[in-house]
Formats: C-alpha cells, structure tokens, sequence
C-alpha cells in the first residue's frame, strides 16, 4: 500500500473477518439474481469489487496452502461477480514461515487468469518470510519485493488509464 500511495494511487485494505464464509455451492442463483444467495463478507464484497481498479489479495501460507478463508471468500466473489474483476490487474501476496508460499501463489494467481486480470509480478515470487511480524520486518528482500510489486501495479494501473483516455478499450 506504500508504494501504492507513493504513486499517487489510493488503497483501501479490507479484512475478511472472523465471520463464517460460506463455500460456493455452484447453484447458480447468482446468474439470476446478480449476487451470491449468501449475504456476508465475500458477497459484500463481490459487488463492491465494481468500484476499484486493481486487487491484491494476500495470506499466510496454513500448512502449504493460502487460508481456507480466503480461497472461500475468492470462490464466491469471483462466481458471483466475475464481471466486476475482468481486466483490473491483481496481485497475490504471501507470507510463510517457510514453505508454501509458491503453490499458494499459484492458486491465488488462477483465480485472477480465469477472469482475464492481468496479473502483476514483481522482482521475486510475491511473498515474504516469518513467523511473526517482527520476522517478517527482517525479511528484507521479500520487503522489496513488495516495494517492487506496488510500483509495478501503480505503473500497470497509469497504463491501463492512459488507454482509456486515448480510447483503448479492453477486448
């Protein structure tokens, strides 16, 4: 989000809660009604989705995989609502103790190539190491890394707005 800022783009963090989420049970109904027929976080937030132009979605890697949590509140979000995501740019973010990290990446990562998100990259796998803040913190090298990955965004996202404004619309 620092760096983020530090280009002139603004951030909003949200935290999914401690709330249940339920999983996506694939009845349909959304396609109907034009939202989840669970009203919680991730529905919430599946129509709010409209309103930003970019994503990152981050997790601690829970025993080699992203939280349960957050692959829930994904599934629904983008089921539900996959329009509202199409060709905003997103980033997924990890921290781990020590492994897991990777395929953690990879399974955030499909969520975005599946509604046709450009994905951003940095200078490293997106994630950083430590058990608690304080490690993390000593984790320079993932810190840059996602310095890196802000501007990346930030520049991806000035890009996608200077298209529009010289009329280059998403196909």
């Amino acid at each position: 989000a620092d760096s983020l800022n530090a280009e002139g783009i603004g951030t909003e963090m949200l935290f999914i809660g401690n709330q249940p989420i339920a999983d996506c049970i694939a009845c349909g109904q959304c396609g109907k009604l034009g939202h989840c027929v669970f009203q919680d976080a991730a529905a919430d937030f599946a129509l709010r989705a409209a309103e930003f132009d970019g994503f990152v979605f981050g997790s601690p890697g829970y025993y080699v995989h992203p939280s349960g949590r957050l692959l829930s509140f994904m599934c629904r979000a983008f089921y539900a609502n996959g329009g509202n995501f199409r060709f905003k740019p997103a980033a997924a973010v990890l921290s781990a103790r020590r492994a897991g990290n990777t395929a953690s990446l990879d399974v955030i990562n499909k969520h975005f190539t599946i509604n046709c998100m450009p994905v951003v990259s940095s200078t490293y796998w997106n994630h950083v190491h430590g058990n608690t803040p304080e490690e993390v913190e000593q984790d320079l090298e993932g810190l840059q890394t996602m310095t890196n990955l802000g501007k990346n965004m930030a520049w991806l996202l000035k890009c996608i707005q200077l298209g529009r404004e010289k009329g280059v619309n998403p196909p």
